[in-house]
């Protein structure tokens, strides 16, 4: 895989790249027990979350893209033990703005919908 954005993410919390394609990319999240909300082992959203963001930005594939807006829905609970998968597949392209479906998967079971806009920028955007 021809990674060239966010080169320097931490995979174990915001999921490992399985699949990479034109326009989509595949990232599986262990989560583990560091995720963990509550003694009960229920995952923080926000894990869920920023793993479904990443993989928004590993289908637009740029060093220059960054998170410009995002709708989620958490579906069902994750639980620590468990791997999510979450797809991302572009819906639209309009200049610079990427519309990325996002879905989160734990077996056959949804945990996890998202459309995310990820915009591409002509610098870095601390840069600006």
């Amino acid at each position: 895989m021809d990674i060239q954005t966010h080169p320097q993410i931490d995979r174990s919390l915001c999921g490992e790249p399985v699949a990479l394609g034109p326009g989509t990319a595949t990232v599986r999240l262990a989560c583990t027990a560091a995720m963990a909300a509550d003694a009960r082992g229920l995952v923080h959203g926000g894990f869920v979350f920023g793993a479904a963001d990443y993989a928004a930005m590993l289908a637009v594939n740029d060093p220059l893209v960054v998170l410009g807006a995002a709708e989620a829905r958490f579906v069902a609970p994750c639980t620590v033990g468990e791997t999510v998968v979450l797809v991302a597949e572009r819906e639209d392209l309009r200049g610079n703005r990427h519309k990325l479906r996002v879905t989160g998967m734990v077996g056959e079971r949804e945990v996890f919908s998202g459309l995310f806009t990820a915009v591409l920028l002509e610098g870095h955007v601390l840069d600006r």
